[in-house]
């Protein structure tokens, strides 16, 4: 059998970027069973409720939706359990204090498949408030209108 290689998106929290300041990204690895594994690779995950703590020394991620694998038997994993993150210490040790701040969060960006193995983007985050989401609405359609009117003035230039 060849080994893979590249990347291969499976679930994406696209309502994150929209809740959320980004602050920060880090990709890590999971600990995960093989039913789980197999789950992925029919590409079902949902990365919606999801977050992500510090507790001992390690990171977890909680209330992340893996579905049951359709031909498991009773081996078989729960679709919400929590699940350890992969990280090196010190971004460990450095996401335990930047989440004791007032307002900073872990939050799951994507899961793929690098090369085979299972990755998360984990995110530090700071939440938006309602303004916040508004002017960044506001900010893109702004950029997509001078886009447009560029792309207008091309066009008419051209003829």
């Amino acid at each position: 059998m060849a080994k893979e290689t590249g990347q291969k998106l499976i679930a994406q929290n696209k309502k994150a970027r929209h809740e959320y300041t980004i602050l920060d990204t880090y990709e890590c690895g999971m600990v995960l069973t093989g039913t789980e594994v197999k789950s992925l690779r029919e590409g079902r995950a949902n990365l919606v409720d999801g977050y992500a703590y510090t507790q001992g020394g390690e990171v977890w991620i909680d209330n992340v939706f893996i579905p049951e694998y359709t031909q498991g038997t009773w081996t078989n994993h729960s679709a919400r359990r929590k699940r350890k993150l992969l990280l090196h210490k010190m971004e460990i040790r450095k996401l335990e204090a930047k989440t004791k701040e007032t307002g900073h969060t872990l939050v799951p960006l994507s899961m793929y498949f690098k090369d085979g193995r299972v990755k998360l983007e984990l995110a530090l985050a700071v939440g938006k408030k309602l303004y916040d989401k508004r002017q960044t609405l506001r900010e893109k359609q702004d950029t997509r209108e001078t886009a447009r009117a560029v792309a207008a003035a091309r066009r008419r230039q051209q003829r």
